[in-house]
């Protein structure tokens, strides 16, 4: 009867490991996701930029002016601060997460088999 009960004690054990590292997959799915999705906000907004300001600084086959060269400088200020709060708020995800218990719900779909 011990190793019966050894054996079901196992089997709650292996449970237990899947559950506990199915968890940790999915909150680490989750992280990957949400930081992926940060940095493809902050990468969108300095395209933007880039598209509706960049007459201010770009030079048209000469030298930069004085005022281009000092609205490049601002551009590169702005990007630079843009990219490291983006990135402070990527790190604070793992942080945030780390409070959660959160499991992944898979989409299942079940099809009706018709007999024939």
């Amino acid at each position: 009867m011990d190793g019966f009960n050894e054996l079901v004690r196992q089997q709650s054990d292996y449970k237990k490991k899947r559950e506990d590292k199915y968890r940790s997959d999915s909150k680490d799915r989750l992280a990957k996701i949400l930081k992926k999705k940060v940095e493809t906000t902050m990468i969108g907004a300095l395209s933007s930029i880039e598209e509706h300001f960049s007459f201010l600084w770009e030079a048209n086959g000469n030298e930069m002016t004085p005022e281009q060269h000092m609205m490049m400088e601002v551009y590169q200020k702005v990007r630079s601060e843009i990219l490291d709060k983006g990135n402070t708020q990527a790190r604070n995800i793992d942080t945030e997460l780390s409070q959660y218990d959160i499991t992944w719900l898979k989409n299942s779909i079940t099809i009706p088999v018709k007999q024939s």
